[in-house]
């Protein structure tokens, strides 16, 4: 990398770092770097130009950033590939868009250029060394005979009990782990477990009450409200405000819940953040209603405005006391379950998550009953690759990386879409989504097709909706699955789909 694609004019007042970004930039569109070639090492282009090599680390990860390098761990920096081809951009199977009707038959997906859907991370930053090590240690290892343990290798669930406890502060150890297949089968473990609670209780007490219920913040998670109706639980609708779920609409139940399920720390799709005060006051409700906690910690990793709040099942840990038997401690009154997954933070290839459950021990007994029939369906080759890698510390490494180039992306975000007037942008105080407010479903749904006419893939807000008939207008978008090339096309549409449908030629000038 000589010549004219790299000369740094010291007399310009442009920044040494700005001109070596531009450099390099104007080299990979202009052709002379090909996708795939390898760059110069950081140390090698440092002292080639004579400058710091902190310069050339700070270049080349904005550039990577931006989607022109790939930058991976213990392998050469290369040119990435800037524009996906059209065959090869299908999202794989558990990428399908929202279809509340149903019509698309099984595996079709409809192929979008810019896939901006909501749920996909990024995973140009995972470091390739551990990963492969990683695999390479699981599959060097003896071949069991026997299944992996029902609640999942002991290992595993140590290295999710200490992550946790680090990153969430959650006190808890590996006996209160359960490992799933991610978040759906977290979610029907438990729907399972409450179905299965609540015949032993009618049973004991010569009753029939009906499925149990469980609380759901609307607009929220389609896919687990879905999976909760389809195991025959009964769905009880909860509205969400600025601060996430309207706690005084769950007091006004008629019949109260067995369960609530709530994401507190970035409620999907709004964004809202549950305040302290109202997870003790929802904790309280729980304990005096006898009733259980689902938190989904989505998006805990990735908080870009303000400290993050402490996980509700750390408070409920910490806070819970057995008044009848206080030698129980926290741990036996807390009822919270905590679940979580590896899929946005690494990647949801893996379908590796987990639950952390309190002491009830009626509630464990029920998991360790259907788990003795339903056995843990994440391979044991696969439990043991992830508990490598995450005791080789990789897992630390790679949050701490994604977290700064997330927040570049979600800058990039509001450089373009903030300020349209009919269309406000929220949902940006943490996670890997953006939610752009419109007036009505109909409109989103124009916006939508119009952008999927220009290859770029969005989901109308109406898809979360809990209510029946209830369809709030707005779009959900993700900024993280994609380099800041394919992005930047990407908001670009989505602003001109706003201003064109909305009428905004002379607002958005």
């Amino acid at each position: 990398m000589d010549g004219p694609l790299l000369v740094l004019d010291r007399r310009d007042g442009v920044p040494l770092g700005a001109q070596l970004v531009d450099g390099v930039r104007r080299g990979i569109l202009g052709g002379l770097l090909a996708p795939g070639d390898a760059v110069p090492s950081t140390r090698a282009l440092a002292a080639e130009l004579g400058v710091s090599r902190s310069s050339v680390v700070a270049a080349y990860e904005q550039l990577a950033g931006e989607g022109y390098l790939e930058l991976r761990q213990g392998a050469p920096t290369r040119v990435a590939r800037l524009v996906v081809e059209h065959e090869a951009s299908a999202p794989p199977p558990d990428r399908m868009p929202a279809n509340p009707s149903g019509r698309a038959a099984l595996g079709e997906h409809p192929v979008h250029r810019i896939d901006l859907l909501p749920g996909s991370p990024s995973t140009a930053r995972i470091d390739e060394r551990a990963w492969r090590s990683a695999w390479r240690q699981a599959a060097a290892a003896p071949i069991p005979r026997l299944s992996p343990p029902r609640a999942g290798l002991t290992g595993l669930r140590e290295e999710i009990a200490d992550h946790l406890r680090r990153a969430r502060g959650v006190a808890c150890t590996s006996d209160d782990v359960v490992v799933t297949a991610g978040t759906s089968d977290a979610v029907a473990l438990l729907g399972a477990a409450l179905l299965e609670l609540g015949r032993d209780r009618d049973a004991r007490h010569g009753t029939a009450s009906g499925p149990p219920v469980v609380a759901v913040e609307h607009p929220g998670y389609p896919s687990a409200r879905r999976l909760l109706e389809r195991r025959g639980l009964e769905i009880a609708p909860l509205p969400v405000d600025a601060d996430g779920l309207d706690l005084a609409a769950l007091q006004r139940l008629p019949r109260p819940p067995q369960a609530v399920m709530i994401t507190p720390s970035h409620q999907y799709p709004l964004g809202g953040r549950l305040p302290v005060a109202s997870r003790l006051e929802l904790i309280d409700w729980a304990r005096g209603a006898g009733a259980l906690i689902i938190e989904d910690d989505y998006d805990s990793e990735f908080r870009h405005l303000g400290a993050p709040l402490p996980a509700l099942a750390s408070l409920d840990r910490l806070g819970a006391a057995n008044p009848a038997n206080p030698d129980d401690g926290p741990r036996a009154a807390a009822r919270t379950v905590l679940v979580g997954s590896f899929s946005k933070v690494l990647t949801p290839w893996l379908r590796i998550g987990y639950l952390v459950l309190p002491g009830d021990p009626a509630l464990r007994a029920a998991i360790d009953r259907i788990r003795a029939d339903e056995t843990c369906p994440v391979p044991g080759v696969a439990q043991e690759a992830m508990r490598a890698f995450l005791a080789s510390g990789a897992l630390r490494r790679h949050i701490a990386a994604t977290r700064r180039d997330y927040a570049h992306r979600r800058r990039m975000v509001q450089d373009a879409l903030d300020g349209l007037p009919g269309a406000p942008l929220s949902g940006l105080d943490g996670g890997l989504h953006a939610v752009v407010g419109l007036a009505d479903a109909e409109t989103s749904a124009r916006i939508v097709a119009r952008l999927a006419d220009d290859g770029v893939a969005v989901a109308p807000l109406a898809d979360y909706s809990a209510v029946a008939g209830v369809r709030p207008g707005g779009l959900v978008f993700g900024y993280a699955g994609v380099g800041d090339a394919l992005l930047g096309e990407g908001l670009a549409r989505i602003r001109a789909a706003l201003v064109e449908t909305l009428d905004l030629r002379g607002d958005a000038d």
